[in-house]
């Protein structure tokens, strides 16, 4: 019997699914090393961090072509977007604007949007940073506009934001920016701690997400802790959802603002991110 709609069309069919990694997640390890590793995990690409004084943009596109390796998606370094401080806010938004024009010897990479990671409690009042939020990720999507780039914002856990902890927290942002280059960043990593269904804030976030993170609720990777992957890939799926998955996983330990967690953890984090491929492979199948 045939399928009424495309999506009913869609469902029950095996998900095409690209993975990478956030090159973030090794450390202060040359991208050359990085780029071996993600290599040898068998992924596909890269979630590139913005390290717009540090890393040439046509030497780091060199070493990943000679690995097969795409760039997905531009992680920012920290900064604070929303502060109530001009001078700070504007110092943001003007990091934002050099993260762009650093991103043109990539090609065109999603370029990914958050506040400062660790400010848990506003500074002036929630509603007036969350205008001055709304305010300056519109001014970011602007600039991305006018380069020929996509934005999404990374939605976070109130352990690292006082601002954008759920899915439907950032269709509101979406609702309010309303620009149309603009889309979500859930991370199941996240999601175990703000949603009640993650599977179902998916659902919810339909047609407005545009990249998705995945680490196990532990932070490590996919099967050692406990969040159900199959429940999400199937809504990913069920949504027609196309984009990469983004591996952020970390070696066991303390302070989540460090990869560096003990003297192996580079070769803890490899094996994670060949483990999670293989895994995210057989549930999307």
């Amino acid at each position: 019997m045939g399928c009424n709609t495309a999506q009913q069309c869609l469902e029950g069919l095996p998900m095409t699914v690209r993975i990478g990694c956030c090159t973030w997640i090794f450390g202060d390890a040359p991208l050359a090393k990085i780029a071996q590793r993600v290599r040898r995990s068998g992924l596909d690409g890269v979630e590139l961090f913005g390290d717009v004084d540090g890393l040439d943009p046509a030497s780091a596109r060199k070493v990943l072509d000679g690995e097969g390796l795409e760039v997905f998606s531009i992680t920012p370094a920290d900064a604070d977007i929303s502060h109530p401080d001009a001078d700070i806010r504007k110092a943001g938004i003007d990091y934002y604007d050099r993260l762009m024009d650093w991103a043109g010897d990539l090609g065109e990479p999603l370029i990914s949007c958050h506040g400062q990671v660790g400010r848990i409690k506003p500074v002036a009042s929630q509603q007036e940073e969350d205008d001055l939020l709304t305010a300056s990720v519109d001014r970011i999507c602007a600039m991305a506009r006018a380069r020929g780039l996509d934005v999404v914002f990374e939605i976070l856990n109130r352990y690292e934001t006082h601002q954008i902890r759920t899915v439907a927290e950032g269709c509101a942002l979406l609702d309010a920016v309303r620009a149309d280059n603009l889309k979500l960043l859930p991370d199941a990593y996240h999601m175990n701690i703000e949603e009640d269904d993650p599977a179902a804030a998916l659902r919810h976030g339909a047609g407005r997400i545009g990249l998705y993170h995945a680490a196990d609720s532990n932070r490590c990777g996919i099967g050692q802790g406990h969040t159900d992957f199959a429940a999400q890939l199937g809504a990913l799926r069920d949504i027609g959802y196309g984009g990469p998955i983004i591996l952020e996983t970390n070696a066991p330990g303390p302070n989540p603002f460090t990869p560096a967690k003990g003297r192996d953890f580079r070769e803890i984090v490899e094996a994670q991110l060949s483990a999670s491929g293989t895994e995210l492979r057989r549930l999307a199948a």
